[in-house]
């Protein structure tokens, strides 16, 4: 276990070292070595000055990477503004949630003034992303870059994106499609270490279920009540998904062995005995849990990369060139 383990890091290592080409033949580590030398820093600055303003932006920006990269790959079509003929991807109702736009905006700017037309919106994502972990106290961990902007953002391609009311069988299919197993799966729920959640995404465990007060009989009972006065706000009310919602750790996995996840897709990751021993060995073993999440983020991050002309470097991430 141990020598595996070690194994998989030493290797991990190895290959952002050598500046390795992971996946997508295009992308590799210095891809923008010639062209625009300094836009890993421009990102990582507009990141960090965001993230002293506002920490709940750490994960926004994780999310959004997530949502671009499930839905049509890792092309940035999420930033894409609807337009009178098209209604776009962050129009629909499980992205309407969706927040750090502006900050990509930023970075954008920033890398269009020094160097127009070379760094595309997409990479901007995922290096955001990669910024926000590492400051919120997460593994930094290195990806690879070039890929190309996509053309098409259309409401109805996020049906791909998994609800919080799902079981894991749906899950496991979900993620399976895009080529992720079980153990990856809770890898990357364990984002969720980060952030918040509204009513509106858990109030179903809060009723309709068959147990005496009508509770999902998998809720911790004051963790119920808890919920029950946050949301008698409204749908609008957020909850934290852990005790350390600004910080990249492993709290969300000892929250779930309490019965005090969130969400009902949070809380079946413990109760399915396909994703438990999972949850038990990263909430034991943050260190397990941050390698395993970096590899498992780095293969989110080459989800059908648009390569060549199958896209291209938009000037204005929120809208087709």
């Amino acid at each position: 276990m141990v020598a595996s383990y070690v194994a998989k890091l030493l290797l991990l290592i190895a290959l952002l070292s050598c500046g390795a080409k992971l996946g997508a033949d295009a992308l590799s580590m210095g891809y923008y070595m010639m062209s625009c030398p300094f836009m890993d820093q421009m990102v990582r600055s507009t990141v960090s000055q965001a993230l002293r303003g506002d920490p709940t932006l750490a994960a926004a920006l994780l999310r959004l990477h997530f949502h671009d990269c499930f839905v049509q790959g890792c092309d940035a079509s999420v930033l894409i503004d609807s337009t009178e003929d098209n209604t776009a991807e962050k129009d629909s109702p499980a992205n309407l949630s969706l927040r750090g736009y502006e900050v990509i905006d930023r970075a954008k700017q920033r890398i269009e003034d020094q160097c127009p037309g070379v760094v595309s919106c997409a990479d901007i994502i995922a290096m955001a992303a990669r910024d926000a972990v590492f400051w919120a106290g997460g593994p930094f961990y290195e990806i690879p870059k070039g890929r190309k902007d996509g053309r098409r953002s259309k409401i109805e391609d996020t049906i791909n994106l998994p609800a919080p009311t799902v079981n894991v069988t749906a899950l496991v299919r979900m993620f399976g499609q895009h080529g992720f197993d079980a153990q990856e799966l809770v890898a990357l729920s364990g984002a969720h270490t980060l952030g918040a959640a509204s009513c509106a995404s858990f109030k179903n465990r809060l009723s309709n279920f068959d147990s005496a007060d009508g509770v999902d009989p998998t809720l911790d009972t004051d963790m119920a009540r808890t919920l029950w006065r946050a949301c008698a706000a409204g749908d609008g009310a957020r909850v934290p998904f852990d005790r350390s919602s600004y910080t990249f750790d492993n709290g969300y996995f000892n929250a779930l062995q309490r019965g005090l996840g969130l969400l009902s897709s949070d809380q079946a990751l413990f109760a399915d005995p396909r994703t438990r021993p999972v949850v038990n060995a990263y909430a034991m073993n943050d260190a397990m849990f941050f390698l395993d999440f970096q590899q498992a983020i780095l293969k989110m991050g080459l989800l059908d990369v648009k390569e060549g002309g199958r896209g291209e470097v938009r000037r204005d991430c929120r809208r087709v060139n």
